[in-house]
């Protein structure tokens, strides 16, 4: 069963120290009697009842690592058997052990715990690379099992498509698309493992590189230049009373290369009079395929950033600008759309229904807006200029306090925040796609009032201005702190610079990864395997250089990095 188990520093709740049980043991639908997963997230289920692992594969492993001290339940197995080599065994094959009946429906997915029991850091790449990773199974008929009882065979798996082979096709580098549909053709595989197939047909090829099946980084397309080039303000106007716009040019006037609605640029302010360097992502809040850009910087109470572009940018000066990036995107699509925002948030929802407004759709469209009041309600006459133009379009705006003079049906079309209720008012769909942008507290209000308009989960996008959230999994919950640099004399090495978190620290050169670097500052990170396989820890690199330690499985998209592996050689920006 789980339990918290000490591991650098941190309390990690796992159930992967099995011990070998004697006597008849009931096999039901969701599991072993008896045993448990710590992370439901990343293991356990219907799909993930039982892991097997078969002693071939221990002999193997004593002879790589040079260990005699492996024993069963070390791999954190529930059944280890002898046979069933994953290079045979196939996704859908049926097997009968004692009463029970089980069908195979996945690889093991690779995570940091099965190296944490081993005591060998290396090891969720080390089961990838060597083709050893070990399966799934569901519980078809439940029944009790015990060892020593025969594994029957009593179906085989359409396709007869092995584990090893299914892993890799995940995993690897290479990923046929004659291969993928195979996979995808196989209905045992498990949904999760079908959905990152999907993702990857979808990829294609001649895109940006990386793995589209193991995290949302690798769709965007690559940056359209490396590092910071200089961009002159060309204009600034003010929006509100705390949003100014700022229209970025190149330096000569040529066209800026297009960006995608919803994407973003990070700005670096240099050390000057007016403060230390920055370094600040932005939102684009203009027309996708203007030859300049816009952003739009609320001035925050205690913003270093936004204080100075507020008091001091003056039309003529240079910015050091990074590509757009972002994956929070709107896609071509027919169906309708809910652009929902809060203040500031409009930024990238105004830049898609600019790309809507420009492509004369008609599709249903709802903007849906909330501000404090009137002087705080920016873009109002552009916005509704561009819904006029869309046949089909639904305008809602909420002022959380309006003011005297704010008309309640022309400037703003309803007291109070943006609810539920306003939601089902509105009208707005189950089988739309929501684009939700704004403060942390109003996107997790407006997630869960969508999640009960009946839209699904994967219909709802949302954007973070600041640090995402950590993925963290089975490490139990600590005390979150603000990012800071990090403890102790600051490190020799080039300067590494968080752009949402505003932290800056010279590289510690003892350090191991990018990642723990991270860690060290309180920087929210995102990880699971930690030896550059699972791509969780994928992050938008905006400039600088980094070698890998171990070199990744396969690499990332053009233009990020696997902090878990990666050690900067320049001065590094990344987006977190």
């Amino acid at each position: 069963m789980p339990r918290d188990v000490s591991w650098e520093g941190r309390t990690v709740r796992t159930g992967i120290w099995k011990e070998p049980v004697r006597g008849p043991v009931m096999a039901r639908r969701l599991n072993l009697d008896g045993d448990g997963q710590g992370d439901l997230a990343g293991h356990g289920g219907e799909q993930r009842a039982v892991m097997v692992y078969q002693t071939d594969s221990y002999r193997y492993w004593e002879r790589v690592l040079g260990r005699d001290d492996l024993v069963h339940g070390h791999f954190g197995e529930n059944f280890t058997v002898e046979g069933l080599p994953d290079d045979r065994v196939c996704i859908g094959d049926r097997y009968r052990i004692g009463e029970a009946v089980f069908e195979v429906t996945q690889p093991r997915v690779t995570c940091y715990r099965v190296g944490m029991r081993l005591g060998e850091p290396r090891m969720a790449a080390l089961l990838v690379a060597h083709r050893r990773p070990g399966f799934y199974m569901r519980v078809i008929t439940e029944g009790t099992v015990e060892a020593g009882q025969e594994i029957v065979k009593v179906a085989d798996g359409p396709g007869a498509m092995s584990v090893a082979e299914v892993d890799g096709l995940l995993y690897l580098s290479e990923h046929p698309r004659d291969r993928l549909e195979s996979a995808l053709r196989v209905q045992a595989l498990s949904p999760g493992w079908q959905e990152s197939f999907r993702a990857l047909l979808r990829q294609g090829d001649g895109g940006p590189g990386g793995n589209a099946g193991l995290t949302a980084e690798a769709t965007a397309p690559p940056p359209a230049w490396t590092g910071f080039r200089p961009l002159r303000v060309a204009r600034i106007e003010r929006e509100s009373r705390s949003i100014v716009s700022v229209w970025l040019a190149a330096e000569r006037g040529d066209a800026l290369p297009p960006a995608l609605p919803g994407q973003f640029v990070t700005v670096r302010l240099d050390a000057d009079d007016h403060g230390p360097a920055l370094v600040r992502s932005y939102s684009l809040s203009g027309r996708p395929g203007d030859r300049r850009y816009r952003i739009s910087v609320k001035a925050e109470p205690h913003g270093a950033a936004s204080t100075r572009l507020h008091r001091y940018l003056r039309v003529g000066d240079t910015l050091q600008v990074a590509a757009p990036r972002g994956t929070f995107v709107l896609p071509p699509g027919d169906g309708p759309v809910a652009l929902v925002s809060a203040g500031v948030g409009a930024t990238p929802v105004l830049a898609m229904l600019q790309a809507l407004a420009e492509s004369g759709t008609t599709r249903r469209v709802w903007w849906l807006h909330g501000a404090r009041d009137g002087s705080e309600h920016a873009f109002a006459a552009e916005v509704r200029t561009l819904l006029d133009g869309l046949p089909h379009a639904d305008l809602r705006v909420c002022y959380s306090r309006p003011r005297p003079q704010d008309r309640l049906g022309a400037d703003y079309t309803d007291p109070g925040h943006l609810d539920a209720l306003l939601l089902e008012s509105a009208g707005v769909p189950a089988d739309s796609d929501a684009y939700v942008c704004g403060p942390p507290s109003f996107m997790a209000a407006q997630t869960r009032a969508l999640g009960e308009r009946g839209l699904a989960a994967d219909r709802i996008h949302t954007e973070t201005f600041g640090a995402g959230p950590s993925v963290t999994p089975g490490v139990t919950a600590s005390t979150a702190r603000p990012p800071h640099p990090p403890a102790g004399p600051p490190g020799a090495g080039p300067e590494v610079s968080f752009a949402r978190s505003g932290i800056r620290a010279p590289w510690d050169e003892h350090g191991s990864s990018l990642l723990e670097f991270a860690e060290s500052c309180d920087v929210p990170v995102r990880w699971s395997c930690r030896t550059g396989v699972c791509h969780t820890c994928e992050t938008a690199m905006l400039s600088g250089e980094v070698d890998y330690a171990p070199e990744p499985v396969a690499p990332p998209a053009d233009g990020n990095v696997l902090i878990c592996c990666a050690r900067p050689t320049q001065e590094t920006v990344l987006d977190l």
